[in-house]
C-alpha cells in the first residue's frame, strides 16, 4: 500500500511525501523500499470526496470488471480532502490488494487537480478516469479499451441515459456541451462525462488547471488526436449527495474562454490579436476622418465626443497590437509550442523488419 500525500498549489507538490504502512518517509526512501513491479497495462483513476460509502462497492466493481479484461493493471484513488472516512475505507483496502494506490490531498482542491495528480500518479500505458460516486459503471471500461485497441488516442463517454435531475444537472449540462462544441470546434456529446480513456503518451502532457478536466478533448485536439465518442451506463446516485450544481456555470464559461484563447491564439498570437484590432483600428479611423472633415468644413469647435471616441478606439487598437506582440515574446520563450504537441502523435519507425516494434506515441 503506498499513499501520497500532496497540499501543493494545483497538485504541484502531490507525492511529495509516501507513508507505507504506518510510517511516513520520503518520496526516494519509499522508492527504495518498494520492490520494482512490471508497468501495468491500465491505470483506473478515480478522485473521492466525501464518497465513504461508496468506496468499497466501487473497487469491488473495478475488480470484477477489469479482472475479466485480462490485461496487467492499477488502480488510483485520489481522496480530495475528504472530511469524512474516505481515506480509512480506502486504506484498509490498499493493505490487501497491491494494484491499489492512494493519493491524499491535506485539503480540498477539485475535482481537476484529483484528476491530474492521479494522471501524474498512474504508471498505466493506458489511463482511465471515472467519478466516485458509483455513478459510472467499471464494466463499460472494456468498450473504452476496444476503441484504443482500435487506434482512438481519446475516448469519450456519453451518458445516454443520464440518471440525473433535468433542471439543475441535465439542461444546464446540454446547453454548456452545445456551447463548448460551437466555441472550440469540438462537438463532444457529454464533456462532464468522467469516464474517459486516454493514452498516456497523450494525457500526461496536456495541462490540467482549474476546472479543465471537461475540456480535455479541446485541450487535446491541440495535438490532433483521433477521438471517439461511445455510449456509457449511467446509474442514479446511491450515497451521499452531489457535490456539482447551478454555482459551476460561472466557471465553466470563463475556462471555456481560455481554451478558446489556447486553442486559437497559442501558435500564431501576433497574427490573431491584430485581427482584432481591425475593426478598431477602422472606427478610430472613421471617428478622426469625421473630426478633420469639420475641421476642413470651417467649424468653430470639434466634436469631442467624436474625436474622444476615436481616441479610445486607436489606444485600444494598439493595446491589442501590443498584448499581441507580448504574447509573441511568450510564445517563443514559453513552454506551450505546437512542436511539443506534434510529439504525441508523431509515429516512430522503430524496426522496418519487425512491424511490431513500430508505434505510435
Amino acid at each position: 500500500m503506498t499513499i501520497a500525500v500532496g497540499a501543493g498549489k494545483g497538485c504541484k507538490n502531490v507525492g511529495k511525501y509516501r507513508m507505507t504502512g504506518a510510517k511516513v518517509t520520503t518520496e526516494s526512501e519509499a522508492v527504495q523500499q518498494q520492490p520494482e513491479t512490471p508497468r501495468p497495462r491500465l491505470s483506473v483513476i478515480v478522485p473521492l470526496y466525501n464518497e465513504q460509502e461508496s468506496v468499497r462497492p466501487l473497487y469491488e466493481a473495478i475488480v470484477q470488471a477489469v479482472d475479466q479484461i485480462k490485461r496487467p493493471y492499477e488502480m488510483v484513488f485520489v481522496d480530495d480532502g475528504s472530511k469524512d472516512d474516505t481515506v480509512a475505507v480506502a486504506t484498509s483496502l490498499a493493505r490487501r490488494d497491491p494494484r491499489l494506490r492512494i493519493v491524499k490531498f491535506r485539503r480540498n482542491y477539485g475535482q481537476t487537480a484529483a484528476m491530474a495528480a492521479g494522471i501524474e500518479h498512474a504508471k498505466g500505458e493506458v489511463l482511465v478516469t471515472m467519478d466516485g460516486d458509483l455513478q459510472n459503471d467499471p464494466a463499460d471500461i472494456a468498450l473504452l479499451l476496444e476503441q484504443i485497441d482500435a487506434g482512438f488516442d481519446l475516448v469519450v463517454g456519453w451518458r445516454h441515459n443520464r440518471q440525473d435531475k433535468l433542471i439543475s444537472r441535465k439542461v444546464p449540462s446540454r446547453i454548456a456541451n452545445w456551447l463548448i462544441g460551437h466555441v472550440t470546434g469540438v462537438p463532444i456529446r457529454d464533456n462532464g462525462c468522467s469516464l474517459k480513456a486516454f493514452r498516456a503518451s497523450l494525457i500526461k502532457s496536456i495541462p490540467l488547471y482549474s476546472e479543465m478536466h471537461r475540456f480535455i478533448p479541446a485541450m487535446a485536439s491541440i495535438a490532433g488526436p483521433r477521438v471517439a465518442q461511445i455510449r456509457v451506463r449511467h446509474h442514479a446516485r446511491r450515497y451521499g449527495e452531489s457535490k456539482y450544481g447551478l454555482s459551476r456555470i460561472y466557471k465553466v464559461l470563463l475556462d471555456l474562454m481560455v481554451i478558446k484563447t489556447i486553442a486559437s491564439f497559442a501558435s500564431r498570437p501576433l497574427r490573431w490579436f491584430a485581427l482584432l484590432s481591425l475593426p478598431l483600428f477602422a472606427l478610430a479611423f472613421i471617428s478622426f476622418g469625421q473630426t478633420v472633415v469639420d475641421l476642413l468644413l470651417g467649424g468653430d469647435a470639434i466634436s469631442l465626443p467624436i474625436a474622444g471616441s476615436g481616441v479610445i478606439f486607436l489606444g485600444s487598437a494598439l493595446i491589442l497590437l501590443c498584448s499581441g506582440a507580448l504574447a509573441e515574446l511568450i510564445y517563443a520563450r514559453g513552454d506551450v509550442r505546437d512542436r511539443e504537441f506534434l510529439k504525441l502523435t508523431q509515429t516512430i519507425l522503430a524496426n522496418a523488419r519487425n512491424p511490431d516494434a513500430n508505434r505510435a506515441l
